[in-house]
C-alpha cells in the first residue's frame, strides 16, 4: 500500500474495512499526522514554520498566503487541500481521509470539525469506515464550533452561523445556521 493507492480508494468512497490492508495504512498515516501535529501546536512557530509544517502534514505545498492559529488537529493530513488566502483558526479538528477541499479566501472559525467518515449502523458493520469529502467552496467563512457531516458541499460565498452543524449541501451566497443548518437569509 501507498499514499497513491490510498487516497485513490478513499477518493473513491471506497468503504475501509477494519484491520483490512488500507485499515493498517490508516493507523500509520495517523502517527505520522500525530507526529507533526504535535510539533505544531506545542511550540510557538512563525508563519513561515506553520506553512512549512502543514505542507508536511498535507504532503503538498500550502501558498504563502495560508495563514493558521495552532493548536490544529488531524488524524491523516493527507487529504486536505487548501486554497489561497485562507485562513483557519484555532482548535479545529479535521478528520480529512474522505477528502476536505476550502477554496480560495474561505474563513474557518474556532474549533470546527471537518468530518469525513461515517462508521457502518449496523453493529456488526461499525468498524467499517465509509468516506465522502467535504467541499468548502471560494469565500465562504465557517463559524465558531461548527460541525461539517460527510459528504457536504458548502456553496461560494456563503456563511454558516455558529454552532450550526451541517448534514447537507448548502448553495451559494447564503447564511445558514442551526441543528441541523438550514437557509437563514440570502446574501
Amino acid at each position: 500500500m501507498n499514499l497513491n493507492d490510498f487516497l485513490s480508494h478513499l477518493n473513491s468512497r471506497k468503504p475501509v474495512t477494519a484491520n483490512s490492508k488500507i485499515h493498517e495504512f490508516m493507523t500509520q498515516l495517523s502517527q505520522e499526522a500525530m507526529k507533526i501535529t504535535t510539533v505544531l501546536n506545542n511550540s510557538y512557530h512563525t508563519p513561515e514554520e506553520i506553512q512549512l509544517l502543514f505542507s508536511n502534514l498535507t504532503g503538498k505545498p500550502v501558498n504563502k498566503s495560508f495563514s493558521i492559529f495552532p493548536p490544529f488537529y488531524t488524524d491523516c493530513g493527507k487529504n486536505i487541500t487548501i486554497g489561497k488566502n485562507v485562513f483557519i483558526n484555532a482548535s479545529c479538528h479535521f478528520q480529512d481521509q474522505g477528502g476536505i477541499y476550502i477554496g480560495d479566501g474561505s474563513f474557518i472559525g474556532h474549533n470546527v470539525t471537518l468530518a469525513t467518515l461515517n462508521h457502518g449502523l449496523k453493529p456488526d458493520d461499525r468498524g467499517t469506515l465509509y468516506p465522502a469529502p467535504i467541499i468548502i467552496n471560494k469565500n465562504v467563512w465557517i463559524g465558531a464550533n461548527v460541525t461539517i457531516l460527510p459528504g457536504v458541499k458548502i456553496g461560494e460565498n456563503s456563511v454558516i452561523a455558529a454552532g450550526a452543524v451541517v448534514t447537507e449541501d448548502i448553495p451559494e451566497n447564503v447564511v445558514a445556521g442551526g441543528i441541523p443548518a438550514k437557509i437563514i437569509k440570502e446574501i
